[in-house]
């Protein structure tokens, strides 16, 4: 049976060269990099080029880059890093109604502690308006972290618009760029943020390793204490290996993305319009133009969501309901519901995100598989009328 995976927003396959390039972290410099001999300094080195990678990626400076243990530990750093270390000057914190809950879980432990979250409102694409933005800011707002692009739809959100904004009001932004990194051009002047997250595993490197970029002299307070690792801001020997190996991802990003956006590209287009021909009740989640080059999603009128990725999986396609951190909900997704899509219909609903391993072939095989798919769930369902 072919395998085709198509839940790449999910999590990445680590590609090779970079399984190769941490290998010799493992087993031969296996130094600790805060020791001085010359064990540790071969791992310290090798720490440094990889922060040199990931701040070129980005266009910061490698004392800006903080590693840590993913884009969940990131996020939290940035968030509550922040707050607490302005809360004499501020208790108000703005956010988006479709972040990921590696955000909004924060903001909401935030506002159990006395803090102000103002959650702004999105579009029936998945778009928030700068405007609105700025007429929630107060003179007690002391941060805005509102995501680069949507996990679940893709919608790429104006981040460098906010970014003006906070400029003259000399509030920290923060954006979640987890789903951005390698899939579009991410540079932390033009989208003028003083924080960035940052994941290894979406961008084939591995699991456990993230990064968090902190523009100099932003005011932040370490959430892990301990030893004196990554300049005193985050606490814990560093994971060499991992951190070598989202090095190398990045590199390998920095040299296939431009090319890899347009080749997904094509392929999201056609797994799309072949879905609008050959299946009736379909809504396409998401703006239309302003969306990552891999993520499509739709809805598909009349059945759960649920019964079209077990289905699919029976034919050897992985697709997902949305992200993979709420996959064990049976709640419609939060996101569509902030969209205002009918809960019905949100029930329905299928994110596919392509990757660097799909070819044409996978999307027709798709195409071929799925309307036999949808029209047997639709024959069960007492909603269904042709």
């Amino acid at each position: 049976m072919r395998k085709v995976y198509l839940d790449h927003n999910a999590t990445t396959p680590t590609h090779p060269e970079v399984v190769k390039a941490m290998l010799p972290y493992y087993e031969e410099v296996f130094g600790n990099a805060s020791s001085i001999h010359q064990f540790g300094q071969q791992a310290r080195k090798a720490i440094d080029k990889a922060r040199e990678k990931v701040a070129d990626f980005i266009g910061a400076k490698p004392e800006e880059i903080v590693f840590t243990s993913g884009g969940t530990e990131a996020d939290n750093f940035a968030i509550k890093g922040v707050a607490y270390a302005n809360e004499k000057k501020g208790n108000h914190i703005i956010t988006s109604s479709i972040e990921h809950h590696a955000v909004l879980n924060p903001c909401k432990y935030l506002e159990k502690q006395g803090f102000q979250v103002t959650y702004i409102p999105v579009d029936r694409y998945g778009l928030f308006n700068p405007d609105e933005v700025k007429k929630a800011v107060t003179k007690e707002t002391i941060l805005i972290t509102i995501m680069h692009a949507n996990n679940e739809v893709g919608t790429i959100e104006p981040i460098a618009e906010i970014g003006k904004i906070v400029k003259e009001k000399g509030i920290c932004l923060h954006t979640d760029a987890v789903q951005t990194v390698e899939k579009i051009p991410v540079n932390v002047d033009k989208l003028n943020v003083d924080l960035l997250s940052l994941s290894g595993h979406k961008i084939y490197g591995p699991k456990g390793i993230g990064a968090l970029y902190i523009r100099k002299g932003t005011r932040i307070q370490p959430l892990i204490q301990g030893g004196h690792h990554e300049k005193n801001r985050r606490a814990g020997t560093e994971n060499v290996p991992a951190i070598v190996g989202l090095g190398k991802a990045i590199e390998i990003a920095k040299e296939t993305m431009e090319g890899e956006s347009i080749r997904l590209t094509n392929l999201r287009n056609k797994l799309c319009s072949g879905i609008g021909e050959k299946i009736d009740h379909v809504h396409l989640n998401g703006h239309p133009g302003k969306r990552l080059p891999n993520t499509l999603n739709m809805s598909f009128e009349f059945i759960e969501g649920e019964s079209i990725i077990l289905s699919l999986d029976m034919k050897g396609i992985a697709v997902s309901s949305g992200s993979a951190c709420t996959s064990g909900s049976l709640e419609p997704s939060h996101v569509l519901k902030a969209m205002g899509v009918d809960p019905a219909i949100a029930q329905g609903s299928i994110r596919f995100s392509l990757g660097k391993d799909n070819t044409e072939e996978d999307i027709n095989y798709v195409l071929e598989v799925l309307p036999e798919i949808i029209a047997r769930l639709r024959a069960m369902s007492p909603l269904y009328r042709k």
